[in-house]
């Protein structure tokens, strides 16, 4: 008769003891301190990560996970979302395209946007991405510049395949967007050499099929009427300072004047006299008023801008030259590796000009204006040009964005959420949030304080699959050995 109130206390007990939570199939990433835009930073969190996807995150007090799990220790740790390079080129050495893949990853890029490249080849490289989401960054991609005539990149100038495409007429320049949608581009790049006739017939078309446009403004236009016809990005803020200036009216009738008299001209050559004849003029004659005025029309019609100033500074800042810089060349096939070694120390032996140097502190305050006056800014690279090694390029650009006046949280930004909300991938990517896929970062530092510590990378999760520091370094070394 006595042993009914014991086993009834030994019962009672048992209840009260927290069951320990087992997570089959998963792994478990404890006490870590997470960031992103939506939640800013939360400290002593565990994240649950199942598949694909992020199962489960709260304060690591509301868990008790049995010591079966899996268990990644975060403590002194960062966790942010997986970055973007929102501007890159799989087709400019198509060489160096196999080892991108891996670059990009082991440098925290878990997503990408290649905005201008040969159709077939840089298709094929998304196909791979799909193919094997796990073991490659996500890829989203153009297709070949849709350009006017003359075509800037018509391959009369380089040994390697033309990136553009030029139309003729607005009828042609609407049949390449329906021929490129139909391969599957995710959206559309149009050109400089463009005409207003032909640039509005592209944006409608591309509205029509869903896609996005981006590029650069077309010379013969000024950058409201791009961004009201339809332009839903603009690259290296390229022909801003024309329409930012006090005569501006007057640029634009020159222009159009320039392109009316050059066009037996071959289209790079065309574009470069152009760019000559106005750029630096235009920056002298800067208006605040007029600035006012086309950015108020900007963050209206939601025109993202990608200032990519890595780049677009990088004659004047020469990243190149830095010990870290040369030792990322190690990672490349020959023989990107010896052009990049020999190239690069060409350039740095030649004098930086005022000119560059007055366009790249220009390009710097603008984006600081521009973010200001809150429109969407998006961070991208523009490599592999001009020896911008992939992956470890985004990272200069995340410190060129915070020097440019944006924090370290708004570069982050322009770096996860802001290329998600893009192509409309909000609800599932760009946060550290239950639900979304898998795509992150753990970083040894806080960001937040120095926006170069997203280099000091721990480990990458890519769909789910976490590559540890480790793991990320043999994928390095597996580049150089190659």
């Amino acid at each position: 008769m006595k042993t009914f109130p014991v086993l009834a206390l030994l019962l009672w007990l048992c209840s009260c003891s927290p069951r320990q939570e087992m997570y089959d199939d998963a792994y478990c990433i404890a006490n870590i301190t997470t960031v992103d835009v939506e939640q800013g930073l939360r400290e002593s969190m565990t994240v649950i990560v199942k598949g694909d996807r992020i199962l489960k995150i709260d304060k690591s007090v509301n868990f008790n996970l049995s010591p079966s799990n899996q268990i990644v220790d975060g403590t002194g740790k960062f966790l942010i979302p997986g970055l973007w390079d929102a501007h890159v080129h799989f087709a400019y050495l198509e060489e160096l395209a196999p080892a991108m893949f891996d670059l990009f990853l082991a440098h925290g890029i878990t997503s990408v946007r290649d905005t201008g490249g040969r159709l077939g080849f840089v298709k094929e490289w998304k196909d791979r991405a799909l193919a094997s989401p796990r073991d490659a960054p996500r890829v989203m991609i153009a297709g070949p510049l849709l350009d006017g005539m003359p075509n800037v990149y018509d391959g009369s100038t380089a040994t390697r395949p033309p990136l553009s495409l030029g139309a003729m007429d607005v009828e042609e320049a609407v049949a390449l967007v329906d021929r490129f949608d139909s391969v599957g581009v995710d959206l559309i790049k149009a050109y400089e050499m463009l005409t207003p006739e032909q640039f509005e017939a592209i944006a409608k078309r591309a509205r029509e099929r869903g896609l996005k446009v981006t590029g650069h403004v077309p010379l013969s236009m000024d950058v409201i009427s791009a961004s009201n016809a339809g332009m839903n990005s603009m690259e290296h803020l390229r022909n801003l300072e024309m329409s930012f200036a006090s005569n501006s009216d007057e640029l634009l009738a020159a222009r159009r004047k320039m392109l009316r008299e050059g066009s037996s001209l071959p289209g790079g050559d065309l574009r470069a006299n152009l760019h000559s004849a106005q750029r630096l003029v235009a920056i002298e004659n800067y208006d605040e008023d007029r600035a006012t005025e086309v950015l108020t029309v900007l963050a209206k019609n939601k025109t993202w801008q990608v200032p990519t100033l890595s780049i677009m500074t990088n004659s004047t800042n020469q990243p190149f030259t830095r010990p870290e810089w040369k030792a990322s060349f190690r990672y490349l096939p020959e023989p990107v590796r010896t052009s990049w070694i020999e190239g690069s120390e060409r350039v740095a032996a030649l004098p930086i000009t005022e000119d560059r140097t007055t366009y790249s502190e220009w390009l710097k305050k603008m984006t600081g204006k521009i973010n200001e006056a809150g429109i969407g800014i998006m961070a991208g690279t523009d490599c592999p040009i001009f020896f911008l090694t992939p992956g470890l390029s985004l990272h200069e650009e995340l410190s060129l964005l915070v020097e440019s006046g944006l924090s370290p949280m708004e570069a982050i930004d322009a770096a996860t959420l802001a290329p998600a909300k893009y192509f409309k991938l909000e609800k599932e990517l760009g946060l550290i949030k239950e639900g979304y896929l898998a795509d992150m970062v753990v970083l040894n530092s806080n960001p937040l304080n120095d926006i170069n510590n997203t280099k000091d990378i721990n480990a990458v999760i890519r769909n789910g699959k976490l590559r540890t520091r480790s793991d990320l370094d043999q994928m390095l070394e597996a580049l150089a050995a190659k």
